[in-house]
């Protein structure tokens, strides 16, 4: 039965997803269900913030709204997920679930990295906090967020802009007057 198996996506209602994949997991055990629904998932990645008060790494939804469910489709599979609360129905024409294919749940699962947001924008001004260019400000051109550097553009001798690239950590946002 396992090998007939396969994942679906169930569409939730934002915020419910870790109720949803809880009380689907205690219907399972409760009602024996393992051999009808074997796993629940809901892809997070990790996110490091960057701030003017530091990093920190937080856990986030990469599909609000969504919880990926392997499971064989019966229409008592189907009735019990259909009627938990908070799940509205299943990804798919009319509701009616369509299976994820191989490509899609590889896809899916695969996309837990960890990124990086930072608190600074392209188009933003910023002041330089150490190097040759300290205290210096200028306006964010772009960001590179693998190399966690940004490259902005700095008023120098006789107002002259030039592009610099500068660490991520070595810079404050300039709060707007």
């Amino acid at each position: 039965m396992a090998e007939a198996a396969k994942w679906y996506v169930a569409h939730t209602y934002s915020g419910y997803e870790n109720a949803v994949k809880t009380t689907i997991e205690k219907y399972v055990t409760n009602q024996h269900l393992e051999d009808l629904i074997l796993d629940l998932k809901i892809p997070m990645e990790t996110v490091t913030e960057i701030t003017d008060s530091g990093t920190k790494e937080i856990e986030r939804k990469i599909f609000p709204g969504y919880v990926l469910i392997k499971m064989v489709m019966t229409d008592d599979t189907w009735h019990l997920i259909r009627n938990i609360r908070g799940v509205t129905g299943f990804v798919g024409p009319d509701s009616k679930p369509v299976a994820l294919t191989p490509a899609e749940v590889e896809m899916m699962l695969s996309t837990q990295q960890n990124s990086v947001e930072f608190g600074i924008a392209i188009g933003e001004e910023v002041r330089i906090l150490s190097g040759p260019l300290e205290n210096f400000t200028g306006v964010v051109e772009d960001v590179d967020t693998v190399r966690q550097k940004l490259t902005v553009k700095v008023k120098m001798f006789l107002g002259r802009e030039m592009p610099v690239e500068v660490d991520l950590q070595d810079v404050e946002k300039v709060q707007p007057k």
